[in-house]
């Protein structure tokens, strides 16, 4: 006994030597494997690609750029200041001024050292400076609003993708039981036809609803692939990774009346919100235009360094530091009749922003409704789609019934089954496209996100 143990022992360490690799090769496939597999709830899903999505950090980037605008529209009301220094050296050959009996006489030669600095600040433009920060502040909030207007989409076309997804896994759900049920009518269809009851045309009739159903199944294989490839751009996931759905959210079966999503929109979206800070803008910028008429008053300091030999430091006797102070009040009064038409151009940009968010709404409350009755209909079509499963399934239990007793022919059996198949098939896409009405209903109100 011992013997026969040391000798299969010896057997398997060989086997081990020459096949080992094989093995390996094998587990490191099937880790690949399940590493390009994930399975992803619609939540995570829509975190992962909010993280992942390049549009939003293009969108924030424009955040950056108006935060930057704003900051240097605040700097413009800091005091301005500048220093400057110049060294001269004057050569003077003729250097003798003849005025009668006396004269003035020059150095052959001078030096000189003027040093400046100066200080200034606006204390008053007619409020030019408030209004430029008040534009741009305006404008960050639009660029804010960007990124949730952004963010609304993406996580729409997410949300598109996963129930588009959905659809077609539970359509090869489907198909996959209707493949097995057919192969049962196929194997009862054979042996009815070995025992003479049935012809052969019976059986080819079953064969034929089979290759039916598989290339319904190569179909759904294909738009898979594509759905799955878009996912995985759109979460940012590796190309190869196989995405499965980790359950999916049941959509709200009771609405809220059409007014209440209107007035949501109304409130919420964030387009809606922009053309209202751009009417702001329009406004801002009517006042700094005219704020181009106004007075200004500046005040200045200054001071300066003299020195008139050749070192630049100072030495007892050679230099002066004059400092001066002062206030500057000017009024360009030509703008009084070259402003009036910049101010019309100001009203007219005003005037259109208004009508664009006017227009807006028109347009936010038909996308509301259109989505509102849309939901609604999907509803409905489900009711409905359950109603045609039960007629369906009942007649699909009463053709198999006369088809085993005889009493009915292939082609009301065939029949009965492709509609049962197919009207499984529309409840399943009709549940999805019910959720994803449900979503788009959401989004038309601004607050997919919130």
């Amino acid at each position: 006994m011992t013997t026969r143990i040391n000798k299969f022992f010896t057997i398997t360490r060989k086997m081990l030597s020459r096949y080992g690799w094989m093995f390996a090769a094998v587990l490191l496939y099937s880790n690949v494997a399940s590493a390009q597999e994930r399975a992803l709830t619609l939540q995570e899903a829509i975190k992962l690609g909010l993280d992942n999505s390049k549009t939003l950090k293009l969108s924030q980037s424009r955040i950056d750029q108006a935060v930057s605008e704003y900051n240097q529209a605040k700097d413009r009301a800091l005091p301005t200041g500048s220093v400057s220094f110049m060294y001269s050296r004057a050569q003077i050959p003729a250097n003798h001024l003849n005025f009668g009996e006396n004269g003035i006489f020059l150095p052959k030669s001078a030096n000189a050292n003027l040093g400046i600095a100066n200080v200034s600040e606006t204390l008053f433009a007619g409020g030019k400076l408030r209004y430029a920060k008040e534009s741009t502040d305006l404008l960050v909030k639009v660029a804010r609003l960007d990124v949730d207007n952004d963010k609304d989409q993406i996580t729409f076309a997410i949300i598109n993708e996963y129930y588009n997804l959905y659809k077609v896994l539970q359509s090869q759900k489907v198909v996959q039981q209707n493949l097995s049920s057919v192969d049962q009518q196929i194997h009862q269809a054979q042996r009815f036809f070995d025992q003479g009851l049935v012809t052969k045309n019976d059986v080819l009739r079953f064969q034929l609803q089979r290759s039916n159903i598989e290339l319904n199944g190569i179909d759904l294989e294909s738009n898979r692939k594509v759905i799955n490839y878009n996912l995985n751009i759109l979460l940012g996931l590796p190309e190869s990774t196989t995405i499965t759905l980790a359950g999916l959210p049941a959509a709200a079966t009771t609405v809220a009346p059409l007014q209440n999503y209107l007035d949501t929109a109304i409130a919420a979206r964030p387009d809606i919100k922009q053309l209202g800070l751009r009417t702001e803008v329009a406004e801002s910028n009517i006042k700094s235009v005219r704020a181009d008429r106004s007075v200004r008053l500046a005040a200045t300091a200054g001071a300066y360094y003299v020195d008139i030999a050749a070192n630049p430091f100072p030495t007892t006797g050679n230099y002066i530091t004059p400092l001066t102070f002062g206030a500057t009040l000017s009024w360009n009064f030509s703008t009084l009749w070259t402003n009036k038409n910049k101010e019309a151009e100001a009203h007219i940009q005003r005037d259109q922003t208004v009508i664009n968010k006017n227009i807006a709404i028109d347009n936010v409350k038909n996308e509301v409704n259109t989505s509102y009755q849309n939901y609604l209909a999907a509803v409905n079509k489900i009711n409905l789609l359950q109603t045609s499963i039960n007629q369906a399934t009942e007649n699909n239990r009463l053709q198999e019934s006369r088809y085993e007793n005889n009493t009915g022919t292939a082609t009301d059996r065939v029949d009965a089954r492709t509609l049962l198949y197919q009207a499984q098939i529309n409840l399943e896409i009709a549940k999805a496209d019910a959720g994803l009405a449900y979503y788009n209903l959401i989004k038309s109100t601004g607050t997919l996100n919130k």
